[in-house]
């Protein structure tokens, strides 16, 4: 399942392609037909995301709800002025990636997905001689079409036609998101968290006490600041919770910028990985990209690296089942 990051980047492409488009809105399937009458022919007035849901805002107070759950996709395809990648969504979908700005294909892992800046097409369209989207193909569950481009989602875990009202009662019942941080977000999670004597691991996935983050996100904060995944939430004291906020905040952000998740620092990678383009907050703030030649393998320091050496103290990184998802983390650093 897309982690948040690959959404906020999604409601990006959405705001970047479709906004202020009055749109022709269809359901190929069928099973969206009704809420497809309510939006066709109304104009998008913005994209947002919250957690791994993005809620699509229509001129005539409607709003088109999407969770892509587990086999969720987004295609794209449009003329030349119609930039962004060309699908998002259901990594486990044989052939589906983004096409980076660049000209290169990041594979789509771990729910992590490279959205270039460039301008790309799906099949049915190319450059200069867009003549409008192709047959849908497959169980298109809404298609969206304008002047210059067109959307298909298949197979997503919710899609829906709801009030603003109905919208914020839906965001409501979510956590904070990092990356939005509104404020009062930061204090608010560390209120939920703190509460509970469930462990900090089994939280962080609970989508109701911070919204939008997964599994890698999960093991890979957790390991960076050190902390036991099976510490009760009532346990941590105000600043580690508060602590672990930011963490998360500043590599989700990472990962909205990159495309992907890579939570390693520089200095635990092995000598030159991604040296030419940094890391971090520092990085972004000089105008490059960072990230771009991070290996898959030097991206993660716990996340799928059961029985290799810890990157801090070379202990064999452990992993369990911990509430029906693979819990990662170093023993020594973390504690047992």
């Amino acid at each position: 399942m897309p982690e948040g990051h690959s959404v906020h980047r999604l409601a990006r492409q959405f705001q970047d392609v479709f906004g202020g488009a009055r749109l022709a809105v269809s359901s190929p399937q069928g099973k969206f037909a009704a809420g497809a009458a309510l939006l066709d022919g109304h104009v998008v007035e913005r994209a947002e995301a919250h957690g791994k849901q993005m809620f699509l805002y229509f001129s005539h107070d409607l709003v088109m709800r999407v969770h892509l759950g587990l086999y969720g996709a987004w295609d794209f395809g449009g003329d030349s002025t119609f930039t962004g990648a060309s699908s998002i969504g259901a990594p486990r979908r044989i052939g589906e990636q983004e096409v980076g700005g660049n000209g290169d294909i990041d594979s789509a892992r771990d729910g992590a997905f490279a959205i270039g800046g460039a301008p790309r097409v799906a099949a049915g369209g190319a450059h200069g001689d867009y003549a409008g989207p192709p047959e849908p193909k497959g169980a298109v569950r809404v298609r969206l079409v304008s002047e210059h481009g067109w959307a298909d989602l298949r197979g997503p875990t919710a899609c829906e036609a709801i009030t603003p009202a109905e919208a914020a009662a839906v965001r409501r019942k979510l956590g904070p998101d990092p990356l939005n941080n509104y404020p009062g977000d930061a204090e608010e999670f560390v209120r939920r968290i703190c509460k509970s004597a469930t462990s900090v691991a089994l939280q962080l996935m609970k989508q109701d006490v911070l919204a939008g983050v997964g599994n890698v996100y999960r093991a890979e904060t957790l390991f960076r600041l050190g902390l036991d995944p099976m510490l009760p939430g009532r346990s941590l004291q105000g600043e580690e919770a508060r602590a672990l906020w930011d963490d998360v905040a500043r590599i989700m952000a990472d990962g909205v910028r990159d495309g992907r998740i890579i939570t390693t620092e520089l200095a635990d990678r092995p000598a030159g990985t991604g040296a030419e383009v940094g890391h971090g907050l520092a990085a972004a703030e000089s105008g490059r990209r960072p990230n771009q030649h991070v290996p898959a393998e030097d991206s993660h320091y716990v996340y799928k690296r059961q029985g290799l050496p810890c990157r801090h103290c070379g202990t064999e990184i452990a992993m369990k089942e911990l509430g029906g998802r693979k819990l990662y983390w170093c023993p020594s650093c973390q504690g047992d």
